[in-house]
């Protein structure tokens, strides 16, 4: 008989566990906008992503090691985004500035500079960008990014630069 009415409690208090309905929680009021909010929220999405500092457009040159002219794998996607850029905005061109470090004859880096700027210019072209949107020349070793006569200054400068303009 114990057991039986021990049985029927139990029955019971999980009927009314079951039968309970969870308690609503009041929602929080959604905060209203505010004046400066909108606007820069605004600003924000027609940022052209050319003029974005955390968009992978604002890189603006692409890296050689030494004598080298082909594009390397870790600047690719940088060059695939401009190319896919430019194919989407017709308005805007680039100029391609091949650079390169102090070592070698004038003759030599300029014509190694040319091959950087026109290997990157070939890049663009088959990523969408049109022709008429590129220009490439070559510096050689006359606008150097980092002055020194070192590794660390040499691999700044070698270099192809995109210089954009409307």
């Amino acid at each position: 008989m114990k057991k039986l009415v021990i049985s029927i409690v139990l029955l019971n208090l999980l009927a009314a566990c079951a039968s309970q309905k969870p308690k609503e929680v009041a929602a929080a009021p959604a905060a209203a906008p505010t004046a400066t909010a909108a606007p820069a929220a605004a600003a924000q999405t027609n940022m052209d992503p050319l003029n974005d500092p955390k968009s992978i457009l604002a890189g603006r040159s692409v890296y050689y090691p030494f004598d080298v002219a082909a594009v390397q794998d870790a600047d690719k996607p940088l060059v695939q985004a401009h190319a896919k850029y430019l194919s989407e905005n017709a308005n805007h061109t680039v100029r391609l500035e091949g650079n390169c470090d102090e070592r070698g004859s004038n003759e030599y880096n300029l014509g190694l500079g040319q091959r950087r700027a026109d290997g990157v210019k070939k890049m663009l072209e088959l990523g969408g960008a049109k022709a008429a949107q590129l220009s490439s020349v070559s510096y050689g070793e006359e606008k150097p990014k980092a002055a020194g006569h070192d590794e660390a200054a040499w691999s700044q400068n070698r270099r192809t630069d995109l210089d954009y303009t409307k």
